[in-house]
Parts: C-alpha cells; structure tokens; sequence
C-alpha cells in the first residue's frame, strides 16, 4: 500500500499569492458594482436597462420553445429523483435539440446564444429537473465550450467544439480529496515529456465526470528547463488509457448529478491539449467562471418563480379559521417575501447577463454577487415554501401522490437548492473573492503601506500614492445626489429607494475605510465584517437592478404597475435588512466568537459532547489520493 499522498507544502502567504497571482489585476472597463462598493453610484452603467437586438431575440425566443416543449414532453423529474439517473433517451434528446452548444458558435455546430437566453434556458429546464439543468450548465459553464471560447487557440476550437455542440458532454476537475478553494496545495502533476504531459492525481466532485467525453483538467506543471511550471489547464479525452472513475457520489439533493471521483495514472496528453501557457490555469478557472457564475443564479431565480406559484396556489386553495392561509399576516408576510425576491433575483440575473453580451462592462464582481445572492435568497425561499406547506412540505411528492394529492416536490426543491450555497464557490469564499475585488482600489494604493514585509522606502512611496487617491476620494463620500429630494425624478415611486442606495454606497465605503484604518494588515483577518460589507453591497446592488428593471417593464410591457409594487416592497425589505448588516458591523459578538472557537477546537468543551451517540462509520475524514493504478472497477458510463 502507498503512502498518502502529500499535497505540496505551503504557507499562508504563499497560498494567498497564488490565488492573487491569478486575479484579473487590471479594470480596463468600468464596473458598476466595483464603483458602489468605492461609493459611487454610477446609475448610468445600468440605466437604461440594455436591452438584446433583435435578431438575438428572435433566435433565442424560438429556442426557448422548443425547450419548453421538450422539457413537458419528454422530462420526467419525478422519475429522474426516484431512480437518481437522468434517462440515456433524455440526453439524447437534449442532443438533438442543440441543448449541448446553446453558448456555441454556429459555426461550429452550435446555437449561438446570448448570455441572456442562455440563463433563461438554464431556468427553464432547471424548473424542470434541476439535475438537468446542473448537467447543461456544468457542460458549457465551467466544462470546456467556456474555456476554449476564451482561451482556446484555432485549432482546438475546431477540434474539440463541434463535438461538443452536437455528441460529447464535457467535465470541469479542479478539486482534489485535500483541496477545495486553496490551489496552492493542488496536487494532480502533468510531467512534460517529449510532445506530450504525463497526469497523475485524483480529482473530487467532478460533476458529468461520470458520463464525460471531454474534460478539463487542472494539474501542476512541475518548472525545468523549457517549462516555467505551475496550475495549467488541459482538454482530456475521458476515455484515455489511465483514466479511471473511482466512484459515482451520491448527494442530499440532484439525485441525478453524474458526479465522481476520477483517477489518473500515467495519462498521456498530447501538448496541443494544453489550454493558454503553464502556469495560467488558475487565471483560466478564474475568468471562466467570471460568466459561469452566472447560470447558478438563473438557476436559483427559475426556483424561485415556482415557489412563487406554489406558493400563491396552495395559499388560497387551503383554508385555516374561517380564510384562506395565505389572507394571515403570518403566511402573507412570507409570500410577500417570496414575491418580492423572486422580481429581484430575476432583475439580477437579467441584469448581469445582459452586460456580460454587451461587453461594456467589467461583471466580475456583478456575476459574483448574483452567485452569492442568488444561491442564499433562493434556499430562503424554498425554507419558506416548505413552512407554508406545512406537513405537506416536508413530505414527499411520491407520498402526496400516492395517498391522492398533488405531487409538490417542495422539499426536493429545498435538497436541491442547498448545494448553490457551495458550488462554484461557497458562500463564504464568495465573501472573501468579493471583497478582495470590493477593496482592491485601496489595496492598489496603500498596500505596501500594511505590508509588513515592505521597506520603509517602498512605504514611503505607498504613502504618497494613497495620499494623493484620499485627498480626492474622500470629499466625494461627504456628500451626493441621495441627499437630493428631485434625484432619480424619472423613477417616480421607486427614486426614494435610489436616493437610499446612493447614500448607503457612501456610507458603505466610509466604512470599508475606517476599518481598513483602524485594522490596516489584520483586515484580511477579519472575514465576518467583510461578508458584511459585501452583503450590504449585494443588498444594493439587487435594489439597483429591481429599480430599473421595474421601470423597464413600465415602459416596454403591460405589468409597469405591478413591477413596481413588486419592486418597492423588495427595497423596503433590503433596507431593513442592510441597516441591521451596518448596526452588525459594530455591534457584533466576533471577538468572543474567536475565544469559543478556540476553546472548542483546544478541547475544552468536550464534556458538552457527552450523552450522545455518534452514528458516524469509521474512516479518515479525508480519504487517501495517494497517485497510482486504480484498484477499483471504472464506473465511467459512456453515453448513447
């Protein structure tokens, strides 16, 4: 037997060095939610609403109804979570339609779409099977359409992308058994040799790595001569010799999930399958994932226009003392909640996807902040959903069923939305991503300043610098246009709620300042006040977006009135909770929490544990990725 695997040895500053090496450094574009979190509330980024053209629109709109269709007709979620396996003649199916290479070039064989449609399709099916919609997007998200896009050189496009428009599902592997969101202890080698890169490792969670043709593959390229070395990305046929899928995982939700372990040992790949130089597949990962993102929230806000309708039925269909439930205050004020998120997750979604196809705008941080607003909102409202239901909500669709009433796969929806709070980036490495980028202008300027490894010239001339960006920053958070009573005129009810959001931006960023003053290198160490700071930004950043969208729909639909109801019970609700993130900010229990968990993790209350039974089996809590031949069957299933 091998000894364990030992993932390479790295500091805490190393490991934050590589994840800064592989940050887009520059904004060559502005972004809006970069210029809110500095407290400028640059409107005119977002308003007027961009729109599609028109012949995106007329392509997009005849796709969707030819998913929709497919999705009624030949979808069967019930039987995809009963059997926990998306039917072969489903994906066939998905096939035949164009459903692989929605995001494809036609040139290549595929749909073409924009962003935007491409999100909605991803809601569409994902109301229909939610493991459906995991596999589309985990295909062309983050699998290797995205990439190559971006990255890929001519010949690798026309090699690899009508495959995967039409025939081949693709895969993305980065984590390992020991590394989730810490690269720098990446440990799946690609050893050059000769015109080719020879894999050993194990990868974790690789989502469609059970059924892929095609994957992307994260290995560390050790340096020598030729080779400077590092995280680089690969196209790996899935069936090359060496490969191996270990294990097919099974989840509390998306039973459907083709997700695996996967070995590989000795695995040859020619150099022509390299994706960009050694050393940029982190930046790769990274910048793919600055629009990936965004189909994990179109998800969620597809999730959250079914809880709405179910919601809305059930709660004037069933009846408590005498009137309908969802006439008491107790259940309205959840179905107002529901109502009210639902408009904002989809204004957010649209939003962020329409100025990913305009290309104007730098999203990075738009994108991540729908990912992580849109993954917490939506889980709420399923929680909610379940609580309206009641008994019925906790119960299964086959048990309603079985004993005569209508099969609401509620719970399912609450199993299955649960991962959004992990994939792609956990809430609270969200937090983190997002804050790094939220300060990064103050970081330009004064990081050496609280740098305790810099000279005290390269402070000095720090010091300079970020004397000159305060001396002008700072007068401009004193005052605004939401201290204006006319400001955002044109918005009629809702300017109140824009006036609001450009205060707070200020007050957001006067904050952020003082603490990086008061705290200077130990900010980085205060992780619950920046997921504060980041919170109360997608807070704003989702009132912005439901604003105009409302105003959107005054001027282009027949729903103006009813949007903007929907609109202003939303930001009410964001404001209370944003003033409760600021009173949070200070007044906070993080200095005591630090001394309990350092208590708990030293052992001192383990007596608290006593008069309990364990039901957990035996094992290391990480199991062993030592490289080598596989000792296990592969359960890789090749698809029709």
């Amino acid at each position: 037997m091998s000894a364990p695997v030992r993932q390479p040895k790295v500091t805490e500053r190393e490991a934050r060095q590589v994840a800064e090496a592989a940050r887009e450094r520059d904004w060559h574009r502005p972004s809006f939610a970069k210029e809110l979190f500095l407290g400028r509330f640059r409107l005119d980024l977002v308003h007027p609403h961009p729109l599609p053209a028109a012949e995106d629109v007329r392509r997009g709109e005849a796709f969707l109804a030819v998913l929709r269709d497919f999705c009624e007709t030949r979808i069967d979620g019930a039987r995809i979570e009963r059997e926990a396996r998306i039917p072969d003649e489903t994906i066939t199916g998905l096939k035949e339609i164009g459903a692989l290479g929605m995001k494809i070039d036609p040139k290549y064989g595929g749909l073409g779409l924009t962003q935007l449609y491409y999100n909605r399709a991803l809601a569409l099916v994902g109301s229909a099977s939610p493991a459906v919609g995991a596999l589309l997007s985990a295909h062309q998200s983050i699998g290797v359409p995205q990439p190559l896009k971006l990255f890929g050189t001519r010949e690798q496009k026309e090699a690899f992308l009508p495959r995967l428009a039409r025939t081949d599902l693709s895969a993305f592997l980065l984590t390992e058994p020991d590394v989730g969101s810490d690269p720098a202890r990446l440990a799946t080698t690609a050893v050059p040799d000769g015109d080719e890169y020879v894999l050993d490792g194990v990868k974790l969670w690789t989502t469609n790595g059970v059924v892929a043709d095609l994957l992307v593959v994260m290995a560390r390229v050790p340096a020598s001569e030729g080779h400077p070395g590092g995280i680089t990305a690969f196209v790996v046929e899935a069936d090359a010799p060496g490969i191996t899928v270990e294990h097919r995982n099974a989840f509390m939700g998306l039973r459907g999930l083709e997700n695996g372990v996967t070995r590989f040992h000795r695995v040859r790949v020619p150099a022509g399958n390299r994706i960009g130089p050694e050393g940029a597949g982190l930046k790769i990962a990274l910048t793919t994932l600055n629009t990936g993102r965004l189909s994990l929230p179109a998800a969620c806000a597809g999730a959250a226009k079914w809880c709405l309708k179910i919601a809305r039925e059930w709660s004037g269909e069933r009846e408590q003392w005498g009137r309908p439930i969802g006439r008491h205050e107790a259940v309205s004020a959840k179905i107002s909640f529901i109502a009210a998120t639902a408009f904002a997750l989809e204004a957010v979604v649209d939003l962020a996807s329409q100025m990913a196809d305009e290309d104007r705008n730098d999203i990075r941080i738009e994108a991540a902040l729908a990912k992580l607003y849109g993954s917490e909102k939506a889980w709420l409202i399923a929680d909610e959903l379940v609580q309206i239901r009641g008994g019925r909500g906790y119960e299964t669709a086959d048990s309603l069923a079985a004993r005569g009433e209508r099969a609401v796969p509620a719970e399912q929806l609450l199993r299955d939305l649960r991962i959004n709070r992990i994939f792609e980036g956990s809430t609270e490495i969200m937090h983190l991503l997002i804050a790094r980028e939220a300060v990064d202008a103050h970081l330009s300027v004064a990081g050496d300043l609280i740098d305790p490894d810099k000279s005290l010239a390269d402070k000095a001339r720090a010091g300079a610098r970020a004397g000159g960006f305060y001396a002008r920053w700072l007068p401009g958070l004193v005052t605004g246009a939401g201290q204006l009573p006319g400001s955002y005129g044109e918005f009629g009810a809702l300017a109140g709620h824009l006036r609001y959001v450009e205060r707070t931006s200020r007050k957001l960023a006067r904050s952020t300042f003082y603490a990086m003053s008061r705290w200077q290198g130990r900010m980085e160490l205060k992780q619950a006040f920046l997921g504060r700071i980041v919170d109360i930004g997608a807070e704003l950043f989702a009132m912005s977006a439901a604003c105009v969208r409302a105003e959107l729909l005054r001027t282009t639909t027949d729903h103006g009135r009813e949007a903007y109801q929907l609109a202003d019970a939303f930001c009410r609700q964001a404001r209370l909770r944003t003033e409760e993130l600021f009173t949070r900010l200070w007044s906070n229990t993080d200095d005591l929490d630090r001394r309990i968990v350092d208590a708990v993790l030293d052992g001192a209350y383990t007596w608290l544990e006593e008069g309990v039974i364990d039901p957990s089996g035996s094992g290391p809590w990480i199991a062993d990725a030592s490289p080598g031949p596989s000792r296990k069957e592969n359960v890789h299933r090749r698809l029709p």
